[in-house]
């Protein structure tokens, strides 16, 4: 299924736009539901969503107490690492909201004890237990990658709903932690957000005709709905 694209002039109109959508859709779940999954991906425009998110003054009309918080990939580095997506999260948002530990699923990180594939299990093993997410961010790169699915690695073939180990990562670091296509799309929601003239290739082959396998981002496809939301720049070669 192609994504419906969203076109926004700046990065900072797209950026402004997903916040105030999320902020809505949470307010409408967390009334609705008794629990809500939610899966964060890193990423420039992926951080400045949540950080969108903490200065809305409506952010209060959520019930974060149902709201479980997860994510799409991680780098396998030290927890107190700047590259680890949970902590860029927790920095812009989730700090602030003083959510209960049992509420945020952090993939491991490299110093919990574990070895890459043992913190692949572990982590599958607790995904097993979420709800199918009710929204997942996803940011994709030039190359078309999403989560840490990269073109033509083996992750992009894996089958199984869960979380995989992903050695030799061609973008530093080089080992991460990612979730599958099937843990992905099982997600209602899916929203790729991007933003920068780099990503012009990615946002075409996701408008494509394309193998996942060569091209990741057009194997992420929600149940209900998958977006795509892009600046200007982003969009550069999408006519109409």
């Amino acid at each position: 299924m192609t994504p419906a694209l969203e076109r926004f002039p700046t990065k900072d109109e797209l950026i402004a736009h997903v916040a105030a959508r999320a902020v809505a859709l949470l307010q409408e779940l967390t009334l609705q539901r008794e629990r809500v999954d939610v899966c964060l991906t890193g990423g420039s425009v992926g951080v400045g969503v949540l950080s969108a998110m903490a200065e809305r003054e409506d952010l209060g009309g959520i019930d974060f107490s149902r709201v479980h918080w997860w994510w799409g990939d991680d780098r396998f580095v030290p927890a107190d690492s700047a590259d680890r997506n949970e902590r860029q999260a927790r920095e812009a948002l989730l700090d602030a909201l003083s959510i209960p530990p049992q509420l945020v699923h952090e993939l491991p990180a490299s110093d919990a004890g574990l070895s890459l594939g043992e913190a692949a299990v572990a982590a599958s093993n607790e995904l097993a237990e979420a709800e199918p997410f009710a929204l997942t961010f996803l940011g994709v790169g030039p190359d078309a990658h999403v989560a840490s699915l990269f073109p033509k690695h083996t992750g992009t073939q894996m089958r199984e709903r869960g979380v995989i180990a992903v050695g030799n990562s061609p973008k530093p670091p080089p080992e991460r932690l990612s979730l599958t296509f099937a843990a992905l799309n099982a997600s209602e929601r899916i929203w790729l957000v991007v933003a920068g003239e780099d990503k012009a290739q990615a946002v075409r082959a996701a408008l494509g005709e394309f193998d996942p396998v060569a091209a990741p981002v057009t194997g992420a496809v929600g149940t209900k709905e998958t977006l795509l939301f892009a600046d200007a720049s982003a969009a550069s070669l999408i006519e109409g």
